[in-house]
């Protein structure tokens, strides 16, 4: 037997060849996309509109499978994770965020990362495999329909979740050929109708790659930064090694040409007696004064053998002051979901490792110590308050 077509990752061209395929009209694409993406469809017999004859051929040759559900935890805030199966001992994250009004999900892009920055759980793990763009969408899909489910929601216009970033496992950006069709469907309001402002993508930091998407499908853009130079970038996120900041910055300007917002978000992740001090919140305000920005503060979340430690809240106070009295509108994020490890670097899923890991983590020991020999050069030399 041949292969069934998983339907679920189709975008809106997608499914207008596949219909073409078969022999239909263009027409039956939409009324497809609308079954699949805004009311949940399972099982081609639920779609009462289609032609039999058309269901009959759709039930040869294609399926809708979503991401098999190996674990679901919700937190005591609320904050819920799933863990899905995508096959060959491999499992990826995503984590649902209710907070004021607003339904954030956060999905993955690859089974495992390859990046590699030192405050991250999911890179200590390695890197697998790109996501199939069926197991992107899956997330939201399998996400918006349960949560419905639980909350006793039919009408397929009220929507639970409202925002999607792309910041769960994985570097999004070396995986565009599966997240670009991914965010069309997000974007479609055939599937799930959401604004170019309310979908986020995240990046290391990618430079040819943040100038693609800006051309193909222009979405909010969150660059992880985490320091002020490259002589401390370079050792806690090895990307600057081959795009270092100037060049980076450079790519933000490019893409807010096209960007949904008038700015570029920055995540800054405090890590303890590394990148938190006042001479390096002054630093990073000269590196980016010519570049509309806001900063996102988030305290380093622990994990097992990461080496690191949390800043002080005094100094996390202390680091947004200085930002904020620059002009720079700056948000510290709250700690959501810690205690089922869904906080923000917490993602770490249950994946095979393919990629030299006793290696990097023998780098990544020698890095650490060499930032704490030489706290001075790690903050500037300016005390935190």
């Amino acid at each position: 037997m041949p292969q069934k077509v998983n339907l679920l990752g189709f975008d809106a061209e997608g499914l207008k060849k596949f219909c073409e395929d078969l022999g239909e009209k263009p027409f039956r694409a939409k009324q497809l996309e609308r079954w699949i993406h805004r009311r949940g469809a399972r099982d081609f017999s639920e779609m009462t509109d289609l032609a039999k004859s058309f269901r009959a051929k759709l039930e040869k040759v294609a399926e809708i499978r979503g991401p098999e559900i190996i674990r679901d935890k919700t937190a005591a805030d609320g904050t819920r994770k799933w863990l899905l199966d995508v096959g060959n001992g491999n499992a990826v994250e995503m984590v649902y965020i209710p907070q004021d009004g607003r339904g954030t999900l956060c999905v993955s892009s690859q089974a495992g990362c390859a990046m590699n920055c030192l405050f991250c759980s999911t890179g200590k793990q390695g890197f697998n495999r790109n996501l199939k763009a069926s197991e992107i969408i899956g997330q939201l899909w399998h996400a918006e329909h349960t949560l419905r489910k639980d909350l006793g929601i039919t009408d397929e216009n009220e929507r639970v979740i409202s925002n999607v970033v792309m910041m769960g496992m994985g570097e999004p950006l070396q995986n565009l050929d599966t997240v670009i069709p991914s965010l069309k469907l997000m974007l479609d309001d055939n599937a799930y109708g959401l604004s170019r402002r309310r979908v986020t993508v995240s990046t290391s930091g990618l430079v040819r790659q943040m100038d693609k998407l800006a051309e193909q499908c222009p979405v909010a853009l969150a660059v992880s930064l985490h320091a002020p130079n490259n002589e401390l970038r370079d050792k806690i996120m090895p990307i600057n090694r081959k795009h270092p900041l100037e060049q980076l910055l450079a790519a933000c300007k490019r893409y807010l040409e096209h960007a949904p917002r008038d700015f570029i978000t920055f995540e800054y992740i405090l890590i303890g007696g590394v990148n938190d001090s006042l001479a390096q919140a002054k630093e990073l305000i000269t590196l980016v004064q010519d570049i509309p920005c806001k900063f996102n503060l988030i305290p380093f979340n622990p994990f097992p053998g990461s080496g690191l430690e949390r800043s002080k809240p005094e100094a996390v106070k202390a680091f947004a002051d200085r930002l904020n009295g620059a002009g720079i509108v700056t948000t510290v994020r709250k700690v959501r979901g810690d205690d089922i490890d869904a906080a923000c670097g917490q993602l770490a899923g249950e994946i095979k490792d393919r990629t030299k890991l006793a290696e990097k983590r023998a780098n990544r020991e020698i890095i650490i110590k060499e930032i704490s020999k030489s706290p001075a050069k790690a903050t500037g030399g300016e005390k935190n308050v």
